[in-house]
């Protein structure tokens, strides 16, 4: 998830298209909490480790 966010946000940036910049952000977020939450010790959906 994360790196689908930075390839978004790289497309997005080149292209100028603001909708793909902010797919981007979001997806790199929600993938970076779940990797810290899976890190910890928390499980996500189910799993103890998220990758």
């Amino acid at each position: 998830m994360i790196v689908l966010g930075v390839i978004l946000l790289i497309i997005g940036f080149v292209t100028s298209i603001s909708f793909l910049w902010t797919i981007g952000i979001v997806l790199a977020l929600i993938g970076v909490a779940l990797w810290t939450m899976g890190a910890v010790g928390h499980e996500v959906g189910g799993r103890r480790h998220y990758f």
